[in-house]
Protein backbone atom coordinates (compact mmCIF):
# COMPACT_ATOMS: atom_id res chain seq x y z
CA UNK A 1 0.00 0.00 0.00
CA UNK A 2 1.23 3.53 -0.83
CA UNK A 3 2.38 5.22 2.35
CA UNK A 4 0.82 8.87 1.42
CA UNK A 5 2.25 10.10 5.16
CA UNK A 6 5.62 8.22 4.88
CA UNK A 7 6.07 8.30 1.29
CA UNK A 8 4.33 11.78 -0.70
CA UNK A 9 6.35 12.08 -2.99
CA UNK A 10 5.49 8.59 -4.33
CA UNK A 11 1.83 8.50 -3.70
CA UNK A 12 1.98 12.40 -5.27
CA UNK A 13 3.55 10.42 -8.56
CA UNK A 14 1.12 7.86 -8.50
CA UNK A 15 -1.83 9.78 -8.40
CA UNK A 16 -0.51 12.17 -11.21
CA UNK A 17 -0.24 8.96 -13.35
CA UNK A 18 -3.69 8.25 -12.59
CA UNK A 19 -4.80 11.48 -13.26
CA UNK A 20 -3.26 10.86 -16.84
CA UNK A 21 -4.56 8.10 -17.06
CA UNK A 22 -8.42 9.05 -17.00
CA UNK A 23 -7.85 12.06 -18.70
CA UNK A 24 -6.62 10.09 -22.11
CA UNK A 25 -9.79 7.88 -21.60
CA UNK A 26 -12.46 8.27 -24.17
CA UNK A 27 -15.00 5.90 -23.04
CA UNK A 28 -17.19 5.73 -20.62
CA UNK A 29 -17.13 2.21 -19.65
CA UNK A 30 -13.17 2.81 -19.41
CA UNK A 31 -13.37 6.00 -17.21
CA UNK A 32 -15.48 4.59 -14.74
CA UNK A 33 -13.14 1.35 -14.24
CA UNK A 34 -10.41 2.99 -14.45
CA UNK A 35 -11.56 5.12 -11.23
CA UNK A 36 -12.39 2.28 -9.46
CA UNK A 37 -8.96 0.16 -9.78
CA UNK A 38 -7.05 3.89 -9.23
CA UNK A 39 -9.10 4.61 -5.96
CA UNK A 40 -8.41 0.25 -4.73
CA UNK A 41 -4.76 0.55 -6.18
CA UNK A 42 -4.04 4.18 -4.28
CA UNK A 43 -6.14 3.14 -1.60
CA UNK A 44 -4.93 -0.70 -0.79
CA UNK A 45 -8.30 -1.43 0.02
CA UNK A 46 -9.70 -4.90 -0.88
CA UNK A 47 -12.79 -3.63 -2.20
CA UNK A 48 -13.72 -0.63 -4.32
CA UNK A 49 -17.13 0.64 -6.20
CA UNK A 50 -18.08 3.12 -8.13
CA UNK A 51 -21.92 4.47 -7.78
CA UNK A 52 -23.44 6.95 -10.02
CA UNK A 53 -26.89 8.52 -10.00
CA UNK A 54 -28.93 8.15 -13.10
CA UNK A 55 -30.51 11.09 -14.94
CA UNK A 56 -33.73 11.21 -12.79
CA UNK A 57 -31.91 10.92 -9.63
CA UNK A 58 -34.15 8.19 -8.01
CA UNK A 59 -31.69 5.29 -9.04
CA UNK A 60 -28.29 4.20 -7.47
CA UNK A 61 -26.12 2.45 -9.74
CA UNK A 62 -23.20 -0.32 -9.45
CA UNK A 63 -21.01 1.26 -12.38
CA UNK A 64 -17.65 -0.38 -11.76
CA UNK A 65 -16.07 -2.62 -9.60
CA UNK A 66 -12.72 -3.45 -8.23
CA UNK A 67 -11.62 -6.26 -5.98
CA UNK A 68 -8.84 -7.88 -4.36
CA UNK A 69 -6.51 -6.30 -7.75
CA UNK A 70 -8.55 -7.38 -10.27
CA UNK A 71 -11.86 -5.68 -12.46
CA UNK A 72 -15.26 -7.66 -10.92
CA UNK A 73 -18.05 -7.95 -13.08
CA UNK A 74 -20.99 -6.60 -12.32
CA UNK A 75 -23.54 -9.34 -13.32
CA UNK A 76 -24.90 -7.59 -15.64
CA UNK A 77 -26.71 -4.77 -13.72
CA UNK A 78 -28.11 -6.88 -10.88
CA UNK A 79 -26.04 -5.06 -8.22
CA UNK A 80 -27.92 -2.25 -8.63
CA UNK A 81 -29.87 -0.97 -6.10
CA UNK A 82 -32.38 1.82 -4.46
CA UNK A 83 -30.51 3.72 -2.39
CA UNK A 84 -33.90 4.87 -0.56
CA UNK A 85 -33.44 1.36 1.93
CA UNK A 86 -29.53 2.13 2.14
CA UNK A 87 -28.90 4.08 4.82
CA UNK A 88 -25.06 4.75 4.60
CA UNK A 89 -25.52 5.32 0.86
CA UNK A 90 -27.94 7.67 1.40
CA UNK A 91 -26.28 9.38 4.16
CA UNK A 92 -23.49 10.30 1.79
CA UNK A 93 -25.27 11.63 -1.29
CA UNK A 94 -28.08 13.74 1.26
CA UNK A 95 -25.78 14.90 3.39
CA UNK A 96 -22.71 15.67 1.10
CA UNK A 97 -20.14 14.08 3.47
CA UNK A 98 -17.64 11.85 3.78
CA UNK A 99 -18.06 8.69 5.40
CA UNK A 100 -15.70 6.26 7.66
CA UNK A 101 -16.58 3.21 9.99
CA UNK A 102 -13.51 1.76 11.36
CA UNK A 103 -15.09 -0.86 12.83
CA UNK A 104 -18.12 -2.63 10.69
CA UNK A 105 -18.81 -5.40 13.05
CA UNK A 106 -20.18 -3.01 15.65
CA UNK A 107 -21.93 -1.19 13.10
CA UNK A 108 -26.14 -1.67 13.15
CA UNK A 109 -26.77 -0.46 9.52
CA UNK A 110 -26.82 -2.70 6.90
CA UNK A 111 -23.55 -3.54 4.38
CA UNK A 112 -26.02 -5.45 1.63
CA UNK A 113 -24.17 -3.75 -1.24
CA UNK A 114 -20.91 -5.19 -0.24
CA UNK A 115 -20.09 -8.45 -2.17
CA UNK A 116 -21.51 -11.42 0.01
CA UNK A 117 -18.24 -13.87 -0.76
CA UNK A 118 -15.12 -11.79 0.02
CA UNK A 119 -15.13 -12.40 3.06
CA UNK A 120 -15.44 -10.20 6.64
CA UNK A 121 -15.52 -6.74 5.92
CA UNK A 122 -13.82 -5.11 8.48
CA UNK A 123 -13.84 -1.15 7.27
CA UNK A 124 -15.86 1.32 5.34
CA UNK A 125 -15.34 4.79 3.72
CA UNK A 126 -17.74 6.11 1.50
CA UNK A 127 -16.94 9.87 -0.57
CA UNK A 128 -19.84 11.64 -2.47
CA UNK A 129 -18.63 12.67 -6.00
CA UNK A 130 -19.94 16.35 -7.83
CA UNK A 131 -20.27 16.56 -11.49
CA UNK A 132 -19.13 19.63 -13.12
CA UNK A 133 -22.06 21.62 -11.98
CA UNK A 134 -21.18 20.84 -8.46
CA UNK A 135 -24.26 18.67 -8.03
CA UNK A 136 -23.61 15.35 -5.96
CA UNK A 137 -24.10 12.74 -8.63
CA UNK A 138 -22.00 9.69 -7.31
CA UNK A 139 -20.01 8.17 -4.46
CA UNK A 140 -16.47 6.33 -4.24
CA UNK A 141 -16.69 3.55 -1.90
CA UNK A 142 -13.55 2.16 -0.13
CA UNK A 143 -13.85 -0.96 1.89
CA UNK A 144 -10.77 -3.25 3.33
CA UNK A 145 -10.86 -6.78 5.31
CA UNK A 146 -8.41 -5.89 8.38
CA UNK A 147 -8.06 -2.65 9.76
CA UNK A 148 -7.58 -0.11 7.68
CA UNK A 149 -7.63 3.42 8.16
CA UNK A 150 -8.59 5.51 4.85
CA UNK A 151 -8.84 8.97 5.93
CA UNK A 152 -5.64 9.87 4.91
CA UNK A 153 -6.63 9.22 1.07
CA UNK A 154 -10.19 11.47 1.12
CA UNK A 155 -8.87 14.00 -0.01
CA UNK A 156 -7.11 13.02 -3.32
CA UNK A 157 -9.68 10.25 -4.42
CA UNK A 158 -12.25 12.66 -4.07
CA UNK A 159 -10.36 15.07 -6.35
CA UNK A 160 -9.57 12.29 -8.63
CA UNK A 161 -13.73 11.17 -8.59
CA UNK A 162 -14.99 14.77 -9.03
CA UNK A 163 -12.34 14.44 -12.11
CA UNK A 164 -13.86 11.11 -13.62
CA UNK A 165 -17.34 12.44 -13.12
CA UNK A 166 -16.13 15.89 -15.27
CA UNK A 167 -14.82 13.82 -18.00
CA UNK A 168 -18.45 11.34 -18.28
CA UNK A 169 -19.92 14.56 -18.80
CA UNK A 170 -17.30 15.80 -21.57
CA UNK A 171 -18.10 12.55 -23.28
CA UNK A 172 -21.44 12.95 -23.32
CA UNK A 173 -21.56 15.99 -24.47
CA UNK A 174 -19.28 14.99 -27.54
CA UNK A 175 -21.40 12.48 -28.91
CA UNK A 176 -23.60 12.83 -31.80
CA UNK A 177 -27.26 13.88 -31.10
CA UNK A 178 -29.25 10.53 -30.64
CA UNK A 179 -32.38 10.89 -32.38
CA UNK A 180 -35.81 12.53 -30.86
CA UNK A 181 -37.56 9.33 -28.84
CA UNK A 182 -40.84 9.35 -29.67
CA UNK A 183 -43.30 11.70 -27.94
CA UNK A 184 -44.91 8.89 -25.71
CA UNK A 185 -43.39 5.91 -24.12
CA UNK A 186 -44.91 3.85 -21.56
CA UNK A 187 -41.27 2.38 -20.71
CA UNK A 188 -40.14 6.50 -19.90
CA UNK A 189 -43.53 7.87 -18.35
CA UNK A 190 -42.99 5.02 -15.68
CA UNK A 191 -39.35 5.39 -15.26
CA UNK A 192 -39.65 9.47 -14.59
CA UNK A 193 -43.01 10.38 -13.62
CA UNK A 194 -41.88 10.59 -9.89
CA UNK A 195 -45.25 8.59 -8.78
CA UNK A 196 -47.59 11.32 -10.82
CA UNK A 197 -49.74 10.03 -13.57
CA UNK A 198 -49.45 11.07 -17.34
CA UNK A 199 -47.76 10.11 -20.41
CA UNK A 200 -48.61 13.21 -22.63
CA UNK A 201 -46.00 15.58 -24.12
CA UNK A 202 -46.99 18.26 -21.56
CA UNK A 203 -46.55 15.89 -18.50
CA UNK A 204 -43.10 14.84 -20.20
CA UNK A 205 -41.92 17.84 -19.92
CA UNK A 206 -42.72 18.70 -16.33
CA UNK A 207 -40.80 15.67 -15.56
CA UNK A 208 -38.15 16.83 -17.31
CA UNK A 209 -37.89 20.07 -15.09
CA UNK A 210 -38.49 18.03 -11.91
CA UNK A 211 -35.60 15.79 -12.75
CA UNK A 212 -33.62 19.27 -12.95
CA UNK A 213 -34.44 20.32 -9.43
CA UNK A 214 -34.41 17.24 -7.25
CA UNK A 215 -30.57 17.44 -6.08
CA UNK A 216 -30.62 21.24 -6.26
CA UNK A 217 -31.43 23.91 -3.40
CA UNK A 218 -33.42 25.75 -5.85
CA UNK A 219 -36.45 27.82 -4.85
CA UNK A 220 -39.05 26.32 -6.87
CA UNK A 221 -42.57 28.25 -7.93
CA UNK A 222 -45.35 25.97 -9.56
CA UNK A 223 -47.77 27.48 -11.22
CA UNK A 224 -50.97 26.62 -12.95
CA UNK A 225 -54.97 26.51 -13.01
CA UNK A 226 -56.81 25.72 -9.74
CA UNK A 227 -56.74 21.55 -9.52
CA UNK A 228 -53.81 20.75 -11.63
CA UNK A 229 -51.83 18.73 -8.82
CA UNK A 230 -49.92 21.68 -7.59
CA UNK A 231 -48.98 20.28 -4.17
CA UNK A 232 -48.53 16.42 -5.81
CA UNK A 233 -45.49 17.72 -7.98
CA UNK A 234 -44.20 19.97 -4.86
CA UNK A 235 -44.17 16.84 -2.70
CA UNK A 236 -42.96 14.84 -5.50
CA UNK A 237 -39.98 16.97 -5.68
CA UNK A 238 -39.39 16.37 -2.01
CA UNK A 239 -40.04 12.46 -1.63
CA UNK A 240 -37.21 11.68 -4.90
CA UNK A 241 -35.21 14.53 -3.53
CA UNK A 242 -32.43 15.01 -1.12
CA UNK A 243 -34.50 15.99 1.64
CA UNK A 244 -36.86 12.76 1.60
CA UNK A 245 -35.65 11.73 4.81
CA UNK A 246 -36.77 15.11 6.53
CA UNK A 247 -40.05 17.04 7.01
CA UNK A 248 -42.69 18.44 3.89
CA UNK A 249 -44.46 20.95 5.36
CA UNK A 250 -47.60 22.66 3.83
CA UNK A 251 -49.20 25.94 4.38
CA UNK A 252 -51.82 27.48 2.64
CA UNK A 253 -51.81 30.76 2.33
CA UNK A 254 -54.61 31.71 1.90
CA UNK A 255 -56.39 29.61 4.67
CA UNK A 256 -55.48 32.22 7.66
CA UNK A 257 -55.83 36.01 8.30
CA UNK A 258 -52.40 37.68 8.20
CA UNK A 259 -51.81 37.67 12.08
CA UNK A 260 -52.46 33.92 12.23
CA UNK A 261 -50.33 33.05 9.28
CA UNK A 262 -47.50 35.12 10.51
CA UNK A 263 -47.49 33.17 14.04
CA UNK A 264 -48.18 29.92 12.04
CA UNK A 265 -45.05 30.29 10.16
CA UNK A 266 -42.74 31.96 12.02
CA UNK A 267 -43.23 31.20 15.84
CA UNK A 268 -44.18 32.65 18.89
CA UNK A 269 -42.55 32.84 22.27
CA UNK A 270 -45.17 32.39 25.45
CA UNK A 271 -46.97 35.85 26.23
CA UNK A 272 -45.98 37.19 22.71
CA UNK A 273 -50.14 38.05 22.41
CA UNK A 274 -52.94 37.32 23.88
CA UNK A 275 -53.63 33.62 24.22
CA UNK A 276 -50.04 32.81 23.42
CA UNK A 277 -49.80 30.66 26.49
CA UNK A 278 -46.82 28.59 25.34
CA UNK A 279 -43.89 28.28 22.67
CA UNK A 280 -44.75 27.50 19.25
CA UNK A 281 -41.51 26.90 17.04
CA UNK A 282 -43.44 27.83 13.86
CA UNK A 283 -43.60 25.52 10.14
CA UNK A 284 -39.99 27.43 9.49
CA UNK A 285 -38.20 26.02 12.30
CA UNK A 286 -40.51 22.64 11.56
CA UNK A 287 -39.40 22.04 8.07
CA UNK A 288 -35.43 22.25 9.48
CA UNK A 289 -33.25 20.15 7.02
CA UNK A 290 -36.70 19.34 4.74
CA UNK A 291 -39.10 21.63 2.55
CA UNK A 292 -41.78 23.70 3.00
CA UNK A 293 -44.60 24.15 0.69
CA UNK A 294 -46.24 27.53 0.17
CA UNK A 295 -49.52 26.68 -1.41
CA UNK A 296 -51.35 29.70 -2.97
CA UNK A 297 -48.44 32.70 -2.52
CA UNK A 298 -50.38 34.65 -4.24
CA UNK A 299 -52.78 35.73 -1.67
CA UNK A 300 -50.15 36.12 0.96
CA UNK A 301 -50.71 39.65 2.70
CA UNK A 302 -47.80 42.18 1.38
CA UNK A 303 -47.09 43.24 4.64
CA UNK A 304 -45.91 39.56 5.27
CA UNK A 305 -43.69 39.15 2.28
CA UNK A 306 -41.25 41.77 3.75
CA UNK A 307 -40.87 39.14 6.23
CA UNK A 308 -40.76 35.86 3.97
CA UNK A 309 -37.84 37.77 1.76
CA UNK A 310 -35.91 38.44 4.80
CA UNK A 311 -35.91 35.08 6.08
CA UNK A 312 -35.16 33.83 2.28
CA UNK A 313 -32.42 35.96 1.57
CA UNK A 314 -31.16 35.44 5.39
CA UNK A 315 -32.26 32.15 6.12
CA UNK A 316 -32.84 32.70 9.76
CA UNK A 317 -36.25 33.15 11.72
CA UNK A 318 -37.35 35.08 14.50
CA UNK A 319 -40.75 34.29 16.39
CA UNK A 320 -43.19 36.75 17.34
CA UNK A 321 -42.10 38.19 21.24
CA UNK A 322 -38.24 36.69 20.60
CA UNK A 323 -35.32 38.86 20.35
CA UNK A 324 -32.87 36.22 19.19
CA UNK A 325 -33.00 34.26 15.66
CA UNK A 326 -32.49 30.63 14.47
CA UNK A 327 -30.73 29.64 11.54
CA UNK A 328 -32.44 27.40 9.42
CA UNK A 329 -31.92 25.05 6.30
CA UNK A 330 -35.27 25.26 4.44
CA UNK A 331 -35.98 24.42 0.91
CA UNK A 332 -39.33 26.54 -0.45
CA UNK A 333 -41.43 25.57 -2.86
CA UNK A 334 -44.27 27.59 -3.32
CA UNK A 335 -47.07 27.37 -5.65
CA UNK A 336 -50.18 29.75 -7.19
CA UNK A 337 -52.73 30.08 -9.91
CA UNK A 338 -52.98 33.45 -9.82
CA UNK A 339 -50.32 35.39 -12.61
CA UNK A 340 -47.99 36.90 -9.80
CA UNK A 341 -46.21 39.23 -12.37
CA UNK A 342 -49.63 40.61 -13.51
CA UNK A 343 -50.04 41.07 -9.45
CA UNK A 344 -46.71 43.10 -9.18
CA UNK A 345 -47.54 45.31 -11.82
CA UNK A 346 -50.63 46.68 -9.75
CA UNK A 347 -48.68 46.54 -6.70
CA UNK A 348 -50.50 43.35 -5.14
CA UNK A 349 -47.38 41.28 -5.04
CA UNK A 350 -43.83 42.45 -4.00
CA UNK A 351 -41.41 42.94 -6.93
CA UNK A 352 -38.65 42.13 -4.79
CA UNK A 353 -40.06 38.81 -3.60
CA UNK A 354 -41.43 37.61 -6.80
CA UNK A 355 -37.77 37.80 -8.46
CA UNK A 356 -37.18 35.03 -5.30
CA UNK A 357 -39.59 32.54 -5.40
CA UNK A 358 -39.01 32.25 -9.84
CA UNK A 359 -35.70 31.39 -10.42
CA UNK A 360 -37.28 28.14 -12.00
CA UNK A 361 -41.05 28.28 -12.30
CA UNK A 362 -43.01 24.79 -13.39
CA UNK A 363 -45.90 25.42 -15.28
CA UNK A 364 -48.67 22.84 -14.97
CA UNK A 365 -50.85 22.11 -17.92
CA UNK A 366 -54.52 21.97 -17.74
CA UNK A 367 -56.13 18.63 -18.23
CA UNK A 368 -57.57 19.96 -21.42
CA UNK A 369 -54.08 20.11 -22.64
CA UNK A 370 -53.21 16.71 -21.53
CA UNK A 371 -54.95 14.23 -24.27
CA UNK A 372 -54.79 10.86 -23.55
CA UNK A 373 -53.62 11.52 -19.73
CA UNK A 374 -57.87 12.24 -19.19
CA UNK A 375 -58.41 8.46 -19.56
CA UNK A 376 -55.52 7.13 -17.71
CA UNK A 377 -56.75 9.70 -14.61
CA UNK A 378 -60.20 8.45 -15.09
CA UNK A 379 -58.74 4.99 -15.04
CA UNK A 380 -56.80 5.66 -12.38
CA UNK A 381 -59.40 7.29 -10.48
CA UNK A 382 -62.08 4.43 -10.84
CA UNK A 383 -59.46 1.93 -9.53
CA UNK A 384 -59.06 3.71 -6.19
CA UNK A 385 -62.85 4.39 -5.79
CA UNK A 386 -63.37 1.19 -5.93
CA UNK A 387 -61.44 -0.30 -3.52
CA UNK A 388 -62.30 2.22 -1.16
CA UNK A 389 -66.27 1.48 -1.41
CA UNK A 390 -65.18 -2.17 -1.36
CA UNK A 391 -66.62 -2.91 -4.75
CA UNK A 392 -65.09 -5.03 -7.67
CA UNK A 393 -63.44 -2.95 -10.44
CA UNK A 394 -66.03 -1.25 -12.61
CA UNK A 395 -66.09 -1.45 -16.58
CA UNK A 396 -66.58 1.32 -19.06
CA UNK A 397 -69.27 1.63 -21.17
CA UNK A 398 -69.19 2.30 -25.52
CA UNK A 399 -67.82 5.51 -25.71
CA UNK A 400 -67.74 6.96 -22.38
CA UNK A 401 -63.78 7.59 -21.96
CA UNK A 402 -64.35 9.16 -25.45
CA UNK A 403 -66.78 11.79 -24.23
CA UNK A 404 -64.93 12.30 -20.71
CA UNK A 405 -62.02 13.06 -23.40
CA UNK A 406 -63.56 16.01 -25.74
CA UNK A 407 -64.64 17.76 -21.98
CA UNK A 408 -62.57 20.51 -21.18
CA UNK A 409 -62.90 20.12 -17.71
CA UNK A 410 -62.44 23.31 -16.08
CA UNK A 411 -62.00 22.05 -12.32
CA UNK A 412 -58.88 20.13 -14.10
CA UNK A 413 -57.91 16.75 -12.34
CA UNK A 414 -59.29 17.99 -9.18
CA UNK A 415 -63.10 18.09 -10.94
CA UNK A 416 -62.35 14.77 -13.00
CA UNK A 417 -61.74 12.83 -9.30
CA UNK A 418 -65.02 14.07 -7.88
CA UNK A 419 -66.79 13.23 -11.36
CA UNK A 420 -65.53 9.87 -11.20
CA UNK A 421 -66.62 9.00 -7.72
CA UNK A 422 -70.29 10.32 -8.42
CA UNK A 423 -70.72 8.54 -11.50
CA UNK A 424 -69.75 4.81 -9.39
CA UNK A 425 -72.50 5.78 -6.81
CA UNK A 426 -75.27 6.58 -9.78
CA UNK A 427 -73.93 3.51 -12.35
CA UNK A 428 -75.17 -0.06 -11.65
CA UNK A 429 -73.76 -3.38 -12.38
CA UNK A 430 -70.60 -1.59 -11.78
CA UNK A 431 -71.01 -0.14 -15.95
CA UNK A 432 -69.94 3.48 -16.24
CA UNK A 433 -72.26 4.84 -18.82
CA UNK A 434 -72.06 8.64 -20.58
CA UNK A 435 -75.08 9.44 -18.55
CA UNK A 436 -73.56 9.14 -15.32
CA UNK A 437 -70.81 11.87 -15.45
CA UNK A 438 -73.00 14.76 -16.15
CA UNK A 439 -71.77 16.02 -19.49
CA UNK A 440 -72.92 19.07 -21.15
CA UNK A 441 -76.00 17.89 -23.43
CA UNK A 442 -74.31 18.27 -26.49
CA UNK A 443 -71.15 15.90 -25.29
CA UNK A 444 -69.16 17.80 -27.94
CA UNK A 445 -65.49 18.87 -28.04
CA UNK A 446 -64.59 21.91 -25.23
CA UNK A 447 -65.36 25.12 -25.62
CA UNK A 448 -61.75 25.80 -24.88
CA UNK A 449 -60.69 24.28 -27.72
CA UNK A 450 -60.32 26.04 -31.27
CA UNK A 451 -61.50 24.50 -34.88
CA UNK A 452 -57.78 22.53 -34.99
CA UNK A 453 -58.20 21.16 -31.84
CA UNK A 454 -61.14 19.92 -32.53
CA UNK A 455 -60.69 18.07 -35.80
CA UNK A 456 -57.46 16.48 -34.22
CA UNK A 457 -59.58 15.00 -31.33
CA UNK A 458 -62.40 13.86 -33.67
CA UNK A 459 -59.49 12.21 -35.95
CA UNK A 460 -57.67 10.60 -33.02
CA UNK A 461 -60.40 8.63 -31.81
CA UNK A 462 -61.24 7.69 -35.36
CA UNK A 463 -57.92 6.40 -35.91
CA UNK A 464 -58.06 5.01 -32.31
CA UNK A 465 -61.54 2.91 -33.28
CA UNK A 466 -59.49 1.78 -36.52
CA UNK A 467 -56.51 0.56 -34.77
CA UNK A 468 -59.01 -1.10 -32.78
CA UNK A 469 -60.92 -2.88 -35.00
CA UNK A 470 -58.24 -4.48 -36.55
CA UNK A 471 -55.79 -5.68 -33.71
CA UNK A 472 -53.27 -2.36 -33.74
CA UNK A 473 -52.43 -4.03 -37.39
CA UNK A 474 -51.29 -0.48 -38.75
CA UNK A 475 -51.40 -2.14 -42.48
CA UNK A 476 -54.49 -3.48 -41.97
CA UNK A 477 -55.46 -0.12 -40.36
CA UNK A 478 -54.32 1.97 -43.24
CA UNK A 479 -56.18 0.16 -45.98
CA UNK A 480 -59.24 0.44 -44.53
CA UNK A 481 -59.14 4.03 -44.21
CA UNK A 482 -57.47 4.14 -47.77
CA UNK A 483 -54.07 5.97 -46.79
CA UNK A 484 -50.59 5.24 -47.39
CA UNK A 485 -49.17 3.01 -44.87
CA UNK A 486 -46.65 6.14 -44.09
CA UNK A 487 -48.89 8.45 -43.86
CA UNK A 488 -51.11 6.27 -41.00
CA UNK A 489 -47.67 6.57 -39.00
CA UNK A 490 -46.71 10.19 -39.38
CA UNK A 491 -50.54 10.95 -38.10
CA UNK A 492 -50.28 8.45 -35.06
CA UNK A 493 -47.17 10.65 -34.13
CA UNK A 494 -48.66 13.69 -34.73
CA UNK A 495 -51.53 12.84 -32.44
CA UNK A 496 -49.59 11.51 -29.52
CA UNK A 497 -51.38 7.88 -30.58
CA UNK A 498 -48.86 4.88 -28.81
CA UNK A 499 -49.61 1.44 -28.31
CA UNK A 500 -50.36 2.02 -24.85
CA UNK A 501 -53.59 3.99 -25.63
CA UNK A 502 -54.91 0.73 -27.54
CA UNK A 503 -54.27 -1.42 -24.58
CA UNK A 504 -56.10 1.00 -22.53
CA UNK A 505 -59.20 0.30 -24.86
CA UNK A 506 -58.90 -3.03 -24.99
CA UNK A 507 -58.81 -3.77 -21.21
CA UNK A 508 -61.63 -1.40 -20.49
CA UNK A 509 -63.75 -1.65 -23.76
CA UNK A 510 -67.10 -2.95 -23.41
CA UNK A 511 -69.18 -4.13 -25.94
CA UNK A 512 -73.30 -3.40 -26.04
CA UNK A 513 -74.98 -6.17 -24.65
CA UNK A 514 -72.12 -7.49 -22.01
Amino acid sequence: MFDQLSRPLDYAEQLLVRFAALARSRDNRELQQGLAEAAGALSGSALSQLYLLDVTHTQLNLTAQWRDGRSCSRDGGTLSSDYRDQQLLQYCLTQNRPLHIDDLHGSLYQTDFLPADAGQWRCLTCLPLQDGEQHVSGLLLLAGRAGQAFQAYEESLQLLGNFTLQQLQLLQHNQPASPPLPAVTPSTALARSYGLIGESTAMQRVYQLIGKVLHNPVTVLITGETGTGKELVARAIHDYGSRRSENFVVQNCAALPEHLLESELFGYRRGAFTGADRDYAGLIASADGGTLFLDEIGDMPLSLQAKLLRFLQESEVRPLGSNQTRRVDVRIITATHQDLQSMVSKGLFREDLYYRLTPFPIRLPPLRERGEDIALLALRFADEACRFLHRSPCRWGEGTLQQLSSYSFPGNVRELKGMIARALLLCEDNLLLPEHFNLPADNGPATGMNLRDRLELVERNLLLDCLQRNQGNQTSAAQELGLPRRTLLYRMQRLNISPADLRTRERHHVQPGQ
